[in-house]
């Protein structure tokens, strides 16, 4: 049984929060698919909200504190990510943003990205197409065709309900598809990890 990691972001801000709640069933999706898959999965649960100081800090300073640094080594190494934010002003979260911001160049490439949000109008899911979906292409992942928007009445007691149901469990086979399909992850990148090695550079010749 092969061990595959799934890194499961959350922008929400307050508690509980619905855009947790959609996270974690299009976890719960995912995960589901690949156990049937013969995969074992381990989920790990970045709950942005707990390290909004510590992205701004990053981000004045361009180090992380060592909790920031687990949560971004926690999607870095994963072997697919699962996105989540609310939508303020037609658009993600500030917060969802600087974290992606302070990720290394490159460090998304070819991750596959299931991405949802939530708001308090339906009138906003096309976000996902016009912000979110851009910004992980910006960021060269593999997004998955399937993005999942919800709005309050889309939630029945707390679970998703009708349409919203048909949508996660789609996005999360998609998802599951694409983590399958490619080799397990080997962990975050070292970003002091020499790319050259010295034979090499002894043997490069000046132009």
């Amino acid at each position: 049984m092969t061990r595959r990691t799934l890194a499961v972001v959350s922008a929400g801000l307050s508690r509980p929060s619905s855009t947790r709640l959609l996270a974690d069933q299009l976890a719960a999706a995912a995960g589901d698919e690949l156990a049937r898959r013969g995969h074992d999965v381990q989920l790990r649960v970045v709950e942005l909200r707990d390290h909004a100081h510590d992205v701004v800090d990053n981000l004045l300073t361009g180090f992380p504190s060592a909790a920031l640094r687990q949560a971004v080594d926690a999607v870095t190494g994963a072997d697919g990510v699962i996105a989540v934010t609310p939508i303020f002003s037609a658009s993600y979260n500030g917060l969802f943003k600087s974290f992606f911001d302070v990720l290394e160049s490159g460090a998304l490439v070819d991750t596959p990205v299931l991405i949802g949000a939530t708001g308090g109008t339906a009138r906003h899911s096309l976000a996902l197409e016009h912000a979110i979906r851009p910004l992980f292409s910006h960021l060269r992942a593999v997004v998955v065709p399937t993005a999942v928007y919800a709005a309050p009445e889309d939630w029945s007691g707390g679970a998703a309900d009708g349409a919203l149901r048909a949508r996660v469990v789609r996005a999360g086979t998609e998802l599951a598809e694409q983590v399958d399909r490619r080799p397990p992850s080997t962990g975050p990148a070292d970003p002091f990890a020499l790319t050259t090695d010295f034979a090499q550079l002894l043997g490069r010749r000046e132009d």
